[in-house]
């Protein structure tokens, strides 16, 4: 039977590994974009992107993502050459410095290719492959870990949140097996936020535990998302603490990576979230169960 809390090595491009399972990580979002929903033109420059990435990895995340187009609903497209001229100088110098594992935090083929080429460990697509197919081909040749997230946007979703979760990531899988993508470099993320009000977002949260039926690692991504604003009544950026409860949360059903802003917070909610599971653990095998 899975246990999304059993030693899971993901294996990554350039030879790298994390494991995952025994203890939640955390991946730190460096948004080199003016635009972003709640961070845009902080980190706008490749100086600053360095500088707050290295404060990530100082504060304790483990992987960086970096992404160079923002996600949010009406943010304005940028071309493939702007995208890479914001996003591969930071991941050219991060790789250099040799600590840090990389995400890159696009859709398109070719970027991908090249932020690996340029040192990036991992293909975090927010349209699950099914944008540009190719980028599965690229992962596969690179050997690329690949972050295939669910989305609802620009289609028809079915009523019920469990089951668009399976229509969506099982045909992702499936693209990403005919690419050559071997199993053990595929973590799924569920997409909260994106094409789902709060009403979905929260049954989502509350059946995370469904998703372990893919018997694979799941990344969360909750960071100050409307949905967190909306039972707070907190603007983006004091979203924060209402961020940490859902990694807890999330980290007790079962998620193993979390994508957030302020690293320092989530690391410490998820301190405590992975002595939750500890104690839990221990417990259910004092009891024999």
């Amino acid at each position: 039977m899975y246990s999304a809390f059993e030693p899971f090595h993901w294996s990554l491009a350039h030879g790298r590994s994390l494991l995952l399972g025994p203890q939640g990580l955390i991946m730190a979002i460096v948004n080199v974009t003016p635009d972003s929903f709640s961070d845009g033109g902080r980190h706008d420059t490749t100086e600053r992107a360095i500088e707050h990435a290295r404060r990530c990895i100082a504060a304790g995340a483990r992987i960086l993502d970096i992404g160079g187009e923002s996600t949010r609903p009406d943010a304005a497209a940028v071309s493939p050459a702007e995208e890479q001229d914001r996003v591969l100088p930071v991941i050219a110098a991060l790789a250099r410095e040799g600590e840090a594992v990389i995400s890159v935090d696009t859709y398109r083929a070719e970027t991908a290719r090249l932020a690996i080429e340029a040192g990036a460990h991992i293909v975090n697509d927010v349209h699950g492959l099914q944008r540009e197919p190719d980028i599965a081909r690229v992962a596969a040749e690179t050997g690329a870990g690949l972050c295939i997230m669910h989305t609802g946007r620009d289609r028809q979703k079915l009523p019920d949140v469990i089951d668009d979760q399976f229509a969506f990531l099982e045909r992702s899988l499936e693209i990403a097996r005919s690419a050559g993508v071997l199993d053990q470099a595929i973590v799924l993320d569920p997409g909260f936020g994106f094409a789902k009000d709060t009403d979905e977002n929260m049954e989502l949260m509350a059946r995370f535990e469904e998703l372990l039926r893919f018997e694979r690692p799941i990344l969360a991504g909750t960071s100050r998302k409307r949905f967190v604003g909306a039972v707070t009544g907190r603007d983006a950026a004091d979203r924060d603490a209402g961020t940490a409860a859902t990694t807890v949360m999330l980290r007790l059903a079962g998620a193993a990576v979390f994508r957030v802003h302020d690293v320092a917070i989530n690391r410490d909610a998820l301190v405590m979230a992975d002595a939750m599971v500890a104690a839990r653990l221990k417990a259910s095998a004092h009891s024999g169960r």
